[in-house]
This record gives structure tokens, sequence and C-alpha cells, in this order.
């Protein structure tokens, strides 16, 4: 006579049965779980050591702060080159006049030369051909000339 099976619970089940009811019994457990985990998938990558973080508001520092950290900084970068000019047997360059060129002369715009006056020129004459082609009226040449200047020197 064969040995008698035992069952803990007095029927027989079998691994369907089993892993229907753990889906059943596991499945309001999860849907429970996922919909409180709203707040955690929204700060997945964000935080201190996120790659892309938003801004921070900062209130723009006044003028003559912002004038003084332009200066060292080119004057860093003039000094450098200077230095690789040296290494390399050429003239070293004069960093002061170098950074007057490059920051103006003290109003905080660089100085606007005439190549890129010029090419500025160019550009708006360029529009002015487009325009033309498709029917528009064309720019007055100078004023739009002197207006993209001083939005690139940023006075506009």
């Amino acid at each position: 006579m064969p040995p008698r099976a035992v069952y803990p619970l007095g029927i027989a089940i079998d691994n369907g049965t089993v892993l229907l009811l753990i889906t059943i019994l596991v499945l309001p457990v999860a849907a429970f779980a996922f919909a409180r985990s709203g707040g955690a998938w929204r700060r997945i990558g964000k935080g201190a050591f996120a790659i892309e973080q938003e801004p921070a508001h900062r209130e723009p520092a006044p003028a003559h702060v912002e004038r003084a950290v332009q200066e060292a900084e080119a004057r860093q970068m003039l000094e450098a080159r200077s230095y690789r000019r040296q290494r390399s047997g050429q003239a070293p360059l004069d960093v002061e006049a170098e950074v007057s060129k490059l920051l103006g002369a003290g109003d905080g715009r660089p100085q606007i030369d005439e190549e890129l006056r010029d090419e500025v020129r160019r550009l708006v004459v360029a529009t002015n051909e487009r325009r033309l082609r498709r029917g528009e009226e064309p720019l007055d040449v100078e004023a739009e000339t002197e207006r993209q200047l001083a939005d690139f020197v940023g006075s506009g």
C-alpha cells in the first residue's frame, strides 16, 4: 500500500491554483502601493546629485560686481594666452590693453570695431534683399545695424 499524501489544509492544490491565488491576493496590495508612490516617481533623477537640475533663482548681481568679475575673468584668460605666447617664443600680450579692448572703456560694454559693424551691416543688407523678394518693406540699413549692435552689447 502506497503512503498516503498529507495535505496541511486538507485539500490538494496544484501549482496553477497557487499562482492564481497569489496573484489575486497580491494585486490589490500592489495597486495600492503604486497609487501611493506618485510623488516618489516625480522625484527620481532630481536632488543634489542630479545631472540636470532646475536653476536656482538668484538675484542679479549689481553692475559693478559683474564688471569686476568680467575684468578678472578676462584678465585671467589673457594672462594665460600671453604666457602661452611667451613659451612658444612670441611677444607677450599687453594684458591691460586687451582687457580694455574686450570690455570697453568703463561702461561695461565691449567696443564695436568697424569690422564687426561692417559684418552686421552686410547681414542687414542680405535681410533686406530677402524681404524685398517676399514683397515686404525694406528696413533702414543704418538704423537696423545700430539696433542689432545695441542688442549685441546689451544696451538695447
